[in-house]
C-alpha cells in the first residue's frame, strides 16, 4: 500500500477546544485518513502556556510559544485559529492567508467584526478560511448555508445560539427560580463564564447572527446595525406570564431579508409552545432556515463545549485538506461582497407583535388612557391580562399583548406612558412575540 500524503496541521490556541481538536485527531485520526485518503499531521500547537495540563498528552517537541513561527513552517500546510478575540488571532490568520494557507477558525467575534477584511485577502491569495466552529458549535448550519441551501434564497433564519442563555431560561421556567440564582448556578456548572455580559446581554449571539446574515445574504452586517437586547435580569414573572398564555421566552437571532432589506436583531422573544423552537432546552442550539425552494429546515444539537466544536473544527480541517489535494483550488467563500448590494433594516421599521407587562395605576380609567395612547401610535391590543395584586396596592400588573406594530410607534407610545403623570410606577416591560410567518 502506497503511503497516504500528510496534510501538516498548526493549531494556534491550547484551551478547551485545541485540546479537543488535538484529542480529535489523536482518536480518529486512523479513521480520518481512511475516509479522506490522506493523513492530517499535527505540526505543532502555539499557545503562550504550554506548562498547563490539558487532559491530552502532546509531544512536547511540538509544543510551542512562537505562533508566527509555525504558521511559517513549510511542512505546516493549514492552519486552526483558536485563540479568539481580535488581536493575535487576527494577526496569525492575516499571516496564514498571505502565505497561501488555508484557515480554519471558531472565532465568531473576529468574522463578524473584521470578516470583510479577512475573506478580502483569501480571495486575493487564493486560498480560503473555513469557519463551521464559529456558530452553533457541532451542528453544520455553515456548511448548510453554503452548500446544501445554494439553490434557495434564504427567507429567514431564526436561531437559539447561545447555551448559556437557554439553559438559564429553561431552568428559570422549569423551577420557578430567579435570574440571578441560575445565573450563579450556571457559572457553577461551567456553563457560563465568571463575567457573562458577553453571552446574557446578547452579544455572542449577534456575532454570530452577523456571520449568519452574511453567508445567506452576502452582505456585511456591522454590529452597530443589529437590534441587541439580552435576557439579563429577566423577572420569573414575565416567564410565568408567558407560559401562561402558551408561550416560552427564548433568546432569539432573528435574520429575515424582504423587499425593504435585512433584519438582523437578537433578543428575548416569545414562541408559541407548539412551535420546534420552543422545545429547545438546556444548553442545546437549534437554527430554523427557510428557504424559497426547500421550505423551512431544522439545525439541532450542542452549540458549544469541548466535542461539539472539536467536530466542527475537524469537519473544516478535512474539508481544506481535501481541497489541497485537488490543486489547492479554493471555494466560494461566503458570497462576500454582494454582487448586488443588500441594505439592512432600519430597525424602527421592523414590524412584530409584543408582550407588554405593565406597573399599572389601579383605578378605573387608567387602562383605558393606556390603550388610548398605544391607539394613537397605530397599535392595536389583541388580548389584555390583570394579575391579582396584594391588597390595597396601588400599582398592578397588567399584561397587554399588540397587534403588529412598528417599533418606531412601539417605542413614542411607551416613551409616552412612561411619563410622569402617573399612569405606570417603573418602566414597561416588553418583548417580541414571533409568529414565523
Amino acid at each position: 500500500m502506497s503511503k497516504l500524503k500528510e496534510i501538516g496541521v498548526a493549531v494556534l490556541g491550547f484551551g478547551t477546544v485545541g485540546a479537543g481538536v488535538v484529542e480529535t485527531l489523536q482518536k480518529n485520526g486512523g479513521l480520518l485518513a481512511e475516509r479522506l485518503g490522506l493523513r492530517l499531521a499535527l505540526r505543532g500547537v502555539a499557545d503562550l502556556d504550554v506548562a498547563t495540563d490539558r487532559g491530552v498528552t502532546v509531544d512536547p517537541a511540538l509544543l510551542t510559544m512562537d505562533g508566527a513561527a509555525l504558521i511559517a513552517r513549510p511542512d505546516v500546510d493549514v492552519v486552526v485559529e483558536l485563540i479568539g478575540g481580535t488581536g493575535a488571532a487576527k494577526t496569525f490568520i492575516l499571516q496564514a492567508l498571505r502565505l497561501g494557507k488555508p484557515v480554519v477558525t471558531a472565532n465568531k467575534k473576529l468574522l463578524a467584526e473584521h470578516g470583510e477584511e479577512i475573506h478580502r485577502v483569501a480571495e486575493e491569495h487564493q486560498t480560503e478560511i473555513l469557519f463551521e466552529a464559529s456558530v452553533a458549535g457541532g451542528i453544520p448550519i455553515i456548511k448548510a448555508l453554503r452548500e446544501g441551501l445554494c439553490a434557495n434564497r434564504i427567507e429567514s433564519i431564526y436561531g437559539i445560539l447561545n447555551g448559556t442563555c437557554n439553559y438559564i431560561l429553561t431552568r428559570m421556567e422549569n423551577e420557578k427560580l430567579p435570574f440571578d440564582e441560575v445565573l450563579k448556578a450556571a457559572q457553577a456548572a461551567g456553563y457560563a463564564e465568571a463575567e457573562p455580559s458577553l453571552d446574557i446581554d446578547g452579544h455572542d449571539t449577534a456575532h454570530k447572527a452577523a456571520v449568519l446574515a452574511s453567508l445567506a445574504y452576502g452582505c456585511n452586517v456591522p454590529l452597530d446595525k443589529v437590534q441587541v437586547s439580552g435576557i439579563r435580569g429577566m423577572a420569573a414573572a414575565d416567564i410565568a406570564y408567558a407560559a401562561e398564555m402558551g408561550y416560552r421566552i427564548k433568546l432569539l437571532a432573528i435574520i429575515q431579508g424582504g423587499p425593504e432589506g435585512v433584519e438582523v436583531s437578537v433578543q428575548p422573544t416569545l414562541v408559541e409552545h407548539g412551535h420546534q423552537l420552543a422545545a429547545v432546552s438546556g444548553v442545546f442550539n437549534a437554527v430554523l432556515v427557510k428557504g424559497d425552494v426547500v421550505g423551512t429546515t431544522l439545525y439541532y444539537g450542542r452549540g458549544a463545549g469541548r466535542a461539539a466544536t472539536a467536530s466542527a473544527v475537524v469537519a473544516d480541517l478535512a474539508d481544506a485538506a481535501l481541497n489541497l489535494r485537488a490543486g489547492g483550488r479554493r471555494r466560494d467563500l461566503s458570497g462576500l461582497p454582494a454582487k448586488t448590494p443588500v441594505a439592512l433594516r432600519d430597525p424602527g421599521d421592523i414590524v412584530a407583535r409584543h408582550y407588554l407587562r405593565f406597573s399599572m395605576k389601579d383605578q378605573p380609567g387608567t387602562l383605558a388612557r393606556v390603550a388610548a395612547v398605544l391607539g394613537d401610535h397605530r397599535i392595536g391590543i389583541d388580548s389584555v391580562m390583570q394579575k391579582e395584586a396584594p391588597t390595597n396596592a396601588e400599582y398592578v400588573p397588567v399584561i397587554i399583548v399588540t397587534g403588529p406594530a412598528r417599533e418606531r410607534d412601539m417605542a413614542g407610545a411607551l416613551a409616552k406612558i412612561a411619563a410622569p403623570d402617573g399612569l405606570t410606577d417603573r418602566p414597561t416591560v416588553r418583548y417580541r412575540i414571533e409568529d414565523f410567518e
